[in-house]
């Protein structure tokens, strides 16, 4: 049994799914809800398979909540400063603060807000989504990758995560493993969104496959020039095994896009357009279809 207590802020699919993981292993773990009324404890439905597995999890709001010794940040990236700078006040001086948000472009910040504490990130292809307030499905196993921010060896809260059903690798520098990630998300996230299609769709549908090719062409071409050398290399043959393994996921930006939510997109393919433009290299599919998606969520905004 850990000592540690994990707050966990962020109550989606992937909140859901590491709070769930972290107390099978063991640990204290309280949600962090929006609701302001005094909550005690919530379910949380898991469905993996044909099986359900319920989980009696402490819950309370920023409102209401004590010290935080131990926070995993698991919002969108949109939401991600504001819900930090929430929990500012109740950060202990030492506090360490997980971030576990897909794309890039905000962990400046996010660590100005964190002030003396510590900052990690946590980039995981385990695949979930919501099917209703606090249940998911688990869709597909991934890793799950971890680090501290500008480097450093294996944290002490990181026993917790090994003792999971997680599988785990600490990463040091954990930096090349977040642009890894930004690479497949901006390969997959944006073409099931914008087909409204699951994630093994582009792999099993001849022009989805396509399209998603087309853009791992792009996604090299910045990778290389961005010094990611390794990514360059792998990114069409990994993007190509994440949609097969996570075949049954719907990713969570087309899950966004569905229910109305402002997306990732600007954390995902946008921040690998600024790159490009940076590095002044040629994108113009992923240019397209950062375009089609802001004219979706436009669209479905005025729904």
């Amino acid at each position: 049994m850990s000592e540690r207590h994990w707050h966990v802020l962020g109550a989606g699919a992937m909140g859901c799914l590491l709070a769930s993981q972290l107390q099978r292993a063991g640990c204290r773990v309280t949600l962090l809800l929006r609701d302001p009324l005094p909550v005690a404890q919530v379910r949380v439905s898991v469905e993996s398979g044909d099986t359900s597995s319920q989980y009696a999890i402490e819950a309370t709001s920023l409102a209401r909540v004590g010290v935080i010794d131990y926070l995993l940040v698991t919002t969108k990236a949109p939401q991600l400063l504001d819900a930090l700078e929430q929990a500012r006040s109740a950060l202990a001086p030492a506090a360490r603060v997980i971030v576990a948000a897909n794309g890039m472009g905000y962990l400046e910040e996010a660590r100005a807000i964190v002030g003396s504490g510590e900052l990690y990130c946590c980039s995981t292809t385990e695949g979930a989504f919501r099917l209703g307030p606090l249940h998911i499905r688990h869709a597909g196993r991934g890793k799950t990758l971890l680090g501290r921010v500008g480097g450093g060896g294996p944290a002490d809260w990181y026993p917790d995560w090994l003792g999971s059903e997680l599988s785990c690798e600490w990463l040091n520098p954990v930096e090349p493993a977040l642009w890894h990630k930004l690479a497949i998300n901006c390969a997959i996230n944006p073409l099931t969104a914008t087909h409204g299609c699951r994630n093994g769709e582009l792999a099993s549908n001849l022009e989805l496959r396509r399209r998603m090719g087309a853009l791992c062409d792009e996604i090299a071409a910045v990778s290389a020039a961005a010094g990611y050398a390794d990514t360059a290399r792998r990114v069409h043959e990994d993007a190509l095994q994440v949609a097969r393994a996570t075949a049954e996921n719907r990713s969570s930006m087309l899950q966004d896009l569905e229910a109305q939510r402002p997306t990732e997109i600007d954390y995902i393919t946008g921040y690998l357009l600024r790159e490009a433009k940076r590095l002044a290299v040629p994108a113009p599919e992923n240019s397209r279809i950062y375009r089609q998606l802001k004219a979706l969520e436009k669209a479905r905004a005025g729904d």
